[in-house]
């Protein structure tokens, strides 16, 4: 039996088990109790109603993963890719043209699959909590407008890669290393001004104690920003959160219209005095530094599987192997390294909370207004307040909130 056949098959059904494992245990740790932290901001209806809220999310993403698995199953083993590849080569063009027809057929069939998931997430799993607020128009704006960026951005880059491979031979992974790495620092420049507002309204803060507040505590930092904005998070979701975007002079301070009507002065400045902290320490810079390295091994090791005619005859292609074909089929062979990637990252990101909880506090020093905050989000979220501890390793970017405020607290002291 070919070997790469087994490696990406014990791939994709180990990618798949480790998932189901975790879902099991997360569900398993369910507490009927309320934690007493959580006394005054969950009854006991609400909490229910959490815990119902992960139960229906946990099930729907095991339906979706299974489709998802025996669908790429299905592609794999009835040669369905090779079929994909036949329909591109029809048009007789060259090959950086066919590559891209290849990975459009792709991408339209993806969305087709997934599009049924997730207006059923949208429109019954959050319409049922109260989350929803997405219309039909803006859901379908929404996919057409990530289509036609899909194309713009996505195309151009694919094809780039597809011509450094077919042109620069060994050099090839470093010139697309380099390309990439600068395309994507153009992309945080720009995305705050150019593709961010194309689907959500940003309006700057307007003058009073919450803009007089956040200003005088970003200048007390050193914190030079561009301005404060509300987004329009209320278009799709009742949900709140609140960020920085962008870099340079392009550097902004963004808050969900949610989250102003839910939040007091200090809670919100407290939550933004903890995103200024990824800044000052760095965090963001060595997040994208260790997105570069990360990079960079992966076109490596791309490299040495472009045109593998055995990685071809797992796929059960029929045709000569191509460049744009072992770019998909490396997709799979990368999923191990992804996963381990992965843990690695949220491990990191985890850390980094903390020391962003511990700067927001140290900084702003209104740790109860701090905790507050984490209370109301995670209450207004519907949050498992209790993941398993195999969860929060395998998919966690966040502490649990109850570890984060127990340090907060413990800090404080």
């Amino acid at each position: 039996m070919n070997v790469y056949l087994i490696v990406v098959l014990a791939a994709l059904t180990g990618h798949y088990l480790v998932n189901l494992l975790s879902d099991w245990l997360n569900i398993g740790n369910l507490r009927e109790e309320l934690p007493d932290e959580f006394a005054g901001f969950y009854d006991s209806d609400k909490y229910s109603q959490s815990q119902r809220y992960l139960r229906d999310n946990t099930r729907f993403e095991l339906i979706r993963s299974t489709v998802n698995l025996t669908v790429m199953l299905a592609m794999i083993l009835g040669g369905g890719f090779n079929i994909v590849d036949i329909w591109a080569r029809a048009a007789g063009w060259g090959v950086i043209p066919t590559g891209l027809i290849f990975a459009g057929i792709l991408v339209l069939g993806s969305t087709v699959i997934q599009t049924p998931f997730s207006l059923y997430n949208i429109f019954v799993i959050e319409e049922r909590y109260g989350f929803n607020k997405t219309t039909l128009k803006t859901f379908a704006l929404d996919q057409v407008k990530g289509l036609v960026l899909a194309v713009i951005i996505g195309a151009p880059v694919l094809a780039v890669i597809f011509w450094f491979f077919a042109a620069a031979g060994a050099m090839a992974w470093i010139y697309c290393w380099i390309a990439l790495t600068v395309f994507q620092i153009f992309i945080m420049f720009i995305a705050p001004v150019v593709i961010m507002p194309l689907f959500n309204k940003f309006t700057p803060l307007e003058d009073g104690e919450l803009k007089t507040a956040i200003e005088d505590y970003a200048a007390g930092q050193n914190f030079k920003l561009k301005g404060v904005f509300t987004m329009d998070g209320s278009k799709r979701s009742s949900k709140s959160n609140a960020f920085f975007t962008g870099f340079g002079k392009f550097r902004r301070i963004v808050l969900f219209d949610t989250l102003i009507e839910k939040h007091s002065v200090d809670e919100l400045v407290s939550v933004l005095a903890h995103e200024m902290g990824h800044y000052k320490k760095r965090h963001i810079l060595m997040a994208i530094v260790r997105s570069i390295i990360t990079l960079g091994i992966t076109f490596f090791i791309l490299s040495l599987f472009i045109e593998n005619r055995q990685l071809f005859e797992a796929f059960k292609m029929s045709g000569e192997p191509t460049i744009y074909a072992s770019l998909f089929f490396f997709g799979f062979l990368y999923i191990p390294i992804e996963m381990i990637l992965s843990l690695v990252e949220n491990a990191i990101s985890r850390r980094q909370e903390y020391e962003a909880d511990r700067y927001a506090v140290e900084t702003y020093k209104q740790s109860g207004a701090f905790v507050t905050a984490l209370k109301k989000l995670s209450s207004d979220n519907l949050s498992n307040l209790t993941p398993h501890p195999f969860s929060v390793f395998l998919s966690y970017s966040h502490p649990p909130v109850l570890a984060r405020i127990a340090a907060i607290e413990e800090g404080a002291d």
